[in-house]
């Protein structure tokens, strides 16, 4: 390039851009339904965190296997509050299908439809909200790690249906600890708590 050829050189006009830029495009009630879906998904992982004590707490042990379960139990216990979604759900699959007492036949399954949801929780998060068309709905642009774009278009209803699916998982979630007769921990609803303070 030679010496003498101008840059038109600039930067973004921050004082000319609309109020709440770059959301102000889409309605209020969009991005309060993709915020309650995206905490309806961090409840989840909460529930998975929970589920995970609760079978690795009642699983019943050999004394010869006591010592060696209760070294591994903290780390478990620690990535429970650390993993994210998908390693949490499958940390909880593999905690209840190893509790002999499990009484959920479908665990394998739900964890499963777990981990369908999640590849939308993703979406959700850290998809780019692109202009929403005449009807409110927004292709949010995001690729996976498989290279597949995500081509859905998702306006208030989808959203609103996803939470509630995903609300309902977490639910069947908990219905896999409380059908053995454990209180959900954390909870105060009914069954035998699984740890009391003071015993």
């Amino acid at each position: 390039m030679a010496d003498d050829t101008m840059v038109g050189r600039a930067l973004v006009d921050r004082n000319g851009l609309p109020d709440i830029f770059p959301t102000h495009r889409h309605t209020a009630e969009f991005w309060e339904q993709l915020g309650r879906s995206i905490a309806t998904f961090g409840f989840l992982e909460e529930v998975l965190g929970k589920a995970i004590f609760a079978f690795t707490a009642t699983r019943h042990y050999r004394p010869d296997e006591i010592d060696a379960a209760y070294r591994a139990w903290l780390p478990k216990l620690e990535r429970a509050l650390t993993d994210q979604l998908w390693n949490l759900v499958g940390a909880y699959e593999k905690a209840a299908l190893e509790n002999p007492e499990t009484t959920t036949e479908n665990i394998s399954e739900l964890a499963e439809d777990i981990r369908q949801a999640a590849k939308l929780r993703n979406v959700l998060c850290h998809g780019s909200w692109r202009l929403p068309n005449a009807d409110g709905a927004s292709l949010p642009r995001y690729v996976n790690r498989q290279k597949e774009v995500f081509e859905t278009e998702i306006d208030v209803a989808y959203l609103r249906r996803l939470q509630r699916h995903v609300a309902e998982l977490a639910c069947s979630v908990m219905d896999t600890v409380t059908h053995m007769g454990w209180q959900f921990p954390g909870g105060a609803g009914p069954g035998k708590p699984i740890y009391e303070a003071g015993l």
